[in-house]
């Protein structure tokens, strides 16, 4: 089956078209440009009852660092009682204490809520911000989710290859390693054989300008440095088709 891709779609469209092609896996959310939040209900729904693709839904209910106060964290617990309820696949979570670490009880917190409901556990980027992504590792397989999305730390995966193949080696058999960040059909070969993983993460996505006629001249809600207010980015039928054959994944 050669490896496995999970593609991560920030609107229906975009896990549509990751079904459509052949993806095994998707990871559903909003806001991309923000490092991604979690989708709307209807997001969840939607994808779930017209798709027949395993969804993972993202928790995280705001952009900016993962170290939560109280009230957020109740947020996410109810975010995934819903998922559960929705009946998707998994769930995508993590949290970090001020010190930089795991914090092993919020996180505790949402495997527990997360495996009542049969629900599968992957622990997000959180750890490439952590102070040590090694001991992050370790505390992230005493937790027990089924695996750990990472760059190594870095800015791309392809730019934390040797954290990435040394994290692999240590995690072997007790959790999935599956890198992700700036993975493209340039580099996912390269990636996939460095690090010596079996799944990869990437949204194969590329620039939509919006079809709206009419554009404001003045007024706009998102910054340019964010994509502004008539483009978005979707992941592309033509690119994951690309990666799918270069990763030997048949579809």
């Amino acid at each position: 089956m050669g490896t496995l891709i999970e593609v991560c779609a920030g609107t229906v469209e975009s896990c549509f078209t990751a079904w459509r092609v052949g993806a095994q896996r998707v990871e559903l959310c909003s806001a991309l440009a923000l490092g991604g939040l979690t989708p709307s209900f209807g997001a969840i729904e939607i994808c779930k009852n017209e798709t027949l693709i395993d969804i993972y839904v993202l928790i995280r209910p705001r952009q900016g660092d993962f170290l939560y106060e109280s009230e957020e964290v109740k947020v996410m617990l109810r975010d995934i009682e819903m998922c559960g309820k929705l009946k998707v696949a998994g769930v995508v979570i993590g949290a970090l204490d001020k010190h930089g670490r795991v914090d092993i009880d919020i996180c505790r917190q949402m495997v527990y809520a997360a495996r009542s409901h049969g629900l599968g556990i992957t622990f997000h980027r959180a750890i490439d911000r952590s102070a040590n992504i090694y001991e992050s590792l370790e505390q992230v397989i005493g937790l027990g989710v089924d695996r750990v999305l990472t760059s190594g730390g870095a800015a791309t995966a392809l730019e934390g290859l040797d954290v990435l193949a040394k994290m692999s080696e240590i995690a072997k058999g007790r959790v999935i390693v599956m890198p992700g960040a700036g993975i493209d059909e340039g580099n996912i070969a390269k990636v996939i054989e460095g690090a010596g993983v079996s799944e990869i993460h990437l949204s194969a996505s590329q620039k939509r300008e919006s079809a709206s006629l009419f554009r404001h001249s003045t007024l706009s809600f998102t910054p340019d440095s964010l994509g502004g207010d008539y483009s978005l980015k979707e992941t592309s039928a033509e690119v994951l088709k690309k990666c799918l054959s270069l990763a030997k994944y048949q579809f």
